[in-house]
């Protein structure tokens, strides 16, 4: 962070809401970077794959991959700026839990309440800005992005990922379009983000904060309202998990579940659907999910920010467990049956149904 941007907070902490949102733009493009121009011909040949990505999808799957959107080549920054709030669903039921939970959190609250929307503020933008270094695309966030309707590729980040994984630079384009492309169809059933959205507040109203760490770190300030003096705030901005070292919280275990069985699910059939319908078009296909599964076992910025502070953790690793899910409901069943899962959130899989598909069918197939 530039001793520039700290300079500038004294203007921006005054923003009205739960989550300053204002003061977390500023943080979010100081750590994007700057703008990288998208070569034409690659912004190009990232279009024209996205209409042979639908032709593809539409012979082999019942979810409408059509779309009014193309997918959008992007650079860092771009995404970053697009995406500022798309976690918005994550960051701002936290500013209730920091100042109207019980217990330690509730006689914090005098001193919290005044710093919580610039705390919130700092880490989302934090979070958005090391995250825009890593996604490839929508597609790549962990938790999905809710926010808007467009597709996205971060254009670098999909270059250098074939670049150190030794992949061709038309068949990893060809592969993150096709994802991105299903993650959209997914996004876009009817009960799916209100289903997703549920199972988070479900979460959240298990999760209790102690933020004996943080009002210790805060200790030396007498006065809440010497919050506004960025100095005290620069500790939090070192890195996404800042907040999460001074908060400790608890939570349920079995209210995880569910978050963790559906990003399991939608990684996995995205990766199944990749596979059935266009694994003749992508000759690497093999080597791009062994380093795809490798990634998702080392979590990125974001995801350990909210492991750390929140203790929600998505065990990505799983995608390959419900691609083999996917793969074996459709062997035994057929395919029409593996596209009924998408009927209603009844019909997923629940987290310990992806390594038991007949214990799923018995659930859902004889009712």
């Amino acid at each position: 962070m530039s001793d520039n941007l700290f300079d500038r907070l004294f203007e921006l902490l005054n923003s009205p809401g739960p989550v300053n949102w204002k003061l977390g733009k500023e943080i979010t493009q100081s750590l994007a970077g700057a703008a990288e121009p998208i070569e034409p011909r690659i912004a190009e040949e990232y279009q024209e794959l996205t209409l042979a990505a639908q032709l593809r999808l539409a012979d082999r799957l019942s979810l409408d991959v059509s779309t009014t959107h193309a997918i959008l080549p992007v650079d860092r920054q771009t995404w970053a700026e697009n995406n500022e709030q798309s976690f918005r669903y994550l960051i701002e039921p936290l500013a209730d839990k920091f100042t109207q939970g019980g217990g330690p959190a509730a006689m914090a609250s005098p001193f919290l309440a005044p710093m919580t929307p610039a705390i919130l503020g700092i880490q989302a933008g934090t979070m958005i800005g090391f995250m825009s270094h890593r996604v490839l695309g929508q597609f790549d966030t962990g938790l999905p992005a809710l926010d808007h309707e467009s597709l996205y590729l971060v254009v670098p980040n999909v270059e250098a990922f074939a670049m150190d994984h030794n992949i061709e630079a038309h068949q990893i384009r060809m592969w993150a379009v096709l994802r991105e492309v299903i993650n959209h169809a997914i996004l876009n059933i009817e009960w799916v983000r209100g289903y997703f959205i549920d199972a988070v507040s479900s979460f959240y109203e298990t999760i209790e904060f102690d933020p004996s760490g943080l009002m210790e770190m805060l200790g030396g300030l007498q006065d809440p309202a010497s919050m506004t003096d960025p100095a005290a705030l620069e500790g939090l901005v070192d890195e996404p998990g800042g907040l999460a070292k001074m908060l400790g919280s608890s939570h349920d275990a079995e209210a995880l579940k569910p978050i963790q069985a559906f990003i399991a699910f939608i990684e996995g059939f995205g990766d199944y659907a990749v596979r059935t319908a266009a694994s003749d078009l992508i000759p690497q296909l093999g080597e791009i999910e062994s380093a795809i599964q490798l990634r998702r076992s080392e979590p990125n910025e974001a995801e350990q920010f909210l492991q750390q502070l929140l203790g929600l953790q998505v065990d990505r690793h799983l995608g390959s467990e419900a691609a083999n899910f996917c793969a074996d409901i459709e062997r035994r069943w057929g395919s029409e049956t593996l596209q009924r899962l998408w009927e209603e959130p009844e019909k997923l899989p629940r987290l310990e149904e992806l390594s038991d598909p007949v214990g799923w069918a018995a659930r859902v197939l004889l009712d």
